[in-house]
């Protein structure tokens, strides 16, 4: 079959396009061909149609969100600018369709979040004019973020986000969100976890990287504690900055890999007078890091995030909301010890399975404090700890079990006549 992904954008390292990379692979590897539509597209995901509307940074997107949400009610003239570019956007998938003659759509995450209201209503409208055969990929919904709680567009989230459509078949990456989609709209999904590729080893540490701890100002006896996850609330880092103060550790510093996306600098300078305050050495190295080895325009090196892991002691994972976890998967990937707020994916579909964490329940307590000491403190726990959570981590989350699940839902598709529909 051919297959066509289509997102707000296929770019970065954000957690919608890895997965996504993930299950185009995945579709390669069990011999369909794979095409991408997005706002967004990385040189490497190819070959794609680029479609600007999409993206929600576009400014004609921008403006419509703002009229649309944290207000109760829209004007005629936005509605007709959200039928406008619904009308462009479908138009626009129309050519992408017949281009590259795509039996399959996989909207990832365009039907789930309302980040682009057209996208959504040109996907729904489109699927429902065509019966074309769809997989809904759904990482997070609106009704699990605050921001989109006031609105002016339920009517549009009701029938777009996601549509209850014959030929879509959907799919959620954690258990509370196939029990919310069943309740809120009445639509069964699938269960697929975000994966990660254990059969393949990590990367070792080469001559490109073995500087990273000095690049960012650190000495070689410095304890590396990692937050490898962008700076929004939900992430939780203040949780990082108490450990941190508390551990009373000269040695240990908290290092932030990322920067704060597309939810502003508010957090990013709390954190930061909170850092100061507490007398916490943090350190914000987003602008040291890319997708891809390279030089700034500074001649310094860029790093990638696999990078860091490497020389990383321990991670921090405080989250107080995750649609799954990929950084928890990276530090089983890498064997690094990890600290892990117990948010409710995390609870669910993750901790029973028997991993070694260092867990917290919302804030930071003596115990936990002195879990990290003691993990610090002994290389050989690490390593068991370590190795244990590889095991448990390949046999669950590999790139294996996306094949199994995604092969099904692609055969049932694949033999569904569109006259059954």
């Amino acid at each position: 079959m051919n297959i066509g992904f289509v997102s707000t954008r296929l770019a970065g390292t954000d957690g919608v396009t890895l997965e996504t990379i993930k299950w185009a692979r995945t579709c390669r590897d069990l011999g369909h061909s794979t095409f991408f539509c997005a706002g967004q597209l990385d040189p490497e995901i190819s070959p794609g149609v680029l479609l600007p509307e999409a993206h929600f940074t576009h400014p004609e997107i921008v403006a419509l969100h703002q009229k649309c949400f944290g207000v109760h009610t829209r004007t005629v003239e936005t509605t007709d600018q959200l039928h406008e570019l619904r009308g462009r956007i479908k138009t626009g998938l129309a050519g992408f369709v017949k281009k590259f003659a795509i039996d399959l759509l996989v909207p990832e995450n365009a039907l789930t979040i309302p980040m682009n209201l057209p996208l959504g209503m040109a996907l729904t409208e489109f699927i429902a004019e065509t019966g074309i055969h769809a997989i809904a990929h759904h990482h997070d919904f609106y009704w699990e973020r605050q921001r989109f709680m006031i609105n002016a567009v339920q009517d549009i989230l009701d029938a777009a986000f996601p549509p209850s459509l014959p030929s879509i078949k959907h799919v959620v990456i954690n258990t509370p969100a196939r029990r919310e989609l069943a309740q809120r709209k009445g639509i069964a999904a699938s269960l697929i976890p975000n994966v990660f590729d254990f059969d393949t080893e990590p990367p070792a540490m080469d001559e490109y990287a073995r500087d990273l701890r000095e690049q960012i100002g650190l000495k070689p006896d410095d304890i590396l504690i990692l937050q490898p996850t962008r700076l929004v609330s939900r992430k939780g880092v203040e949780h990082a900055i108490e450990l941190v103060r508390r551990l009373k550790e000269p040695r240990a510093k908290l290092v932030v890999s990322h920067s704060g996306g597309d939810e502003g600098l508010a957090y990013y300078n709390w954190l930061r007078e909170l850092a100061q305050a507490e007398g916490v050495d943090i350190r914000f190295v987003a602008n040291r890091f890319s997708e891809t080895r390279k030089f700034d325009e500074q001649g310094r090196k860029l790093y990638t995030l696999w990078d860091i892991y490497p020389h990383a002691d321990l991670i921090t994972y405080p989250s107080i909301y995750e649609g799954f976890g990929n950084a928890f998967l990276e530090a089983m990937y890498f064997r690094k010890p990890i600290v892990v707020n117990r948010y409710s994916v995390y609870m669910l579909d993750i901790e029973p399975l028997g991993f070694e964490t260092v867990a917290m329940d919302g804030y930071v307590t003596d115990d936990v404090v002195e879990k990290v000491r003691h993990v610090l403190s002994d290389p050989e726990l690490r390593k068991q700890m370590a190795d244990r959570n590889f095991t448990i981590a390949r046999q669950h989350f590999s790139l294996a079990v996306l094949c199994r699940r995604l092969h099904n839902l692609i055969e049932s598709s694949e033999h569904t006549p569109k006259e059954e529909l």
